[in-house]
């Protein structure tokens, strides 16, 4: 690429709205009490429906979880998976867990003020990749409204079925606490373009 159109490319991002939005976006597991006001978070589903998806075939199935009762017994299934999950991961990665201080209890399922689950239908085509689409937009739209998520799938998600009284051919993608960050950390470093694109083969540039 000509260094100009770098330049311009470059000057073009740092001017952009939309690259505020990602630049600033941080995975959050701690909230305060402030409520979601409902249609902001209706807005951000409305957002997620706008995604691309393999034949259009819009594979994606939101489900609101605001029963505190329900979001108990979701923390519990969770955390019973989780620290199975934990107990057996190689060392490598326990010790990363252990270095971000990643434990197997999700207090966020249940301290968040708002909890979405996010299911694709396995009847459709790509309906993984179209929904995941889906989960990117929603996260840009959470933080268009000033609220934070974390992207969190359980390690055995059809574990929760009879929990979510979901149909067979659907799947859970992921659970979204949504809510107003109280999160201390600062956003995770992102590698330099540089080393992330190559061109016309893995080894050019």
């Amino acid at each position: 690429m000509p260094n100009i159109k770098r330049i311009i490319l470059r000057n073009w991002i740092l001017n952009s709205k939309l690259f505020d939005l990602v630049k600033k976006r941080k995975t959050t597991r701690i909230f305060d009490n402030r409520k979601v006001n409902p249609e902001d978070l209706f807005y951000c589903i409305k957002f997620a429906m706008q995604a691309p998806s393999g034949a259009n075939r819009q594979p994606w199935r939101f489900m609101i979880i605001d029963d505190p009762l329900l979001r108990k017994e979701l923390r519990h299934k969770c955390e019973e998976q989780e620290k199975m999950f934990h107990e057996n991961v190689k060392a490598e990665l326990k010790e990363w867990f252990r270095s971000k201080e990643i434990m197997w209890r999700k207090p966020h399922l249940t301290s968040a003020p708002s909890l979405l689950a996010i299911f694709s239908n396995q009847d459709m085509i790509y309906a993984t990749e179209s929904t995941w689409l889906a989960i990117g937009y929603i996260l840009m739209a959470i933080e268009e409204k000033s609220l934070s998520t974390v992207t969190y799938t359980p390690p055995q998600p059809e574990g929760l079925r009879e929990l979510f009284s979901s149909p067979e051919n659907f799947r859970l993608e992921t659970i979204l606490p949504i809510g107003y960050s109280a999160d201390p950390k600062q956003k995770e470093e992102r590698q330099s373009t540089e080393t992330l694109i190559c061109r016309n083969g893995w080894e050019k540039n």
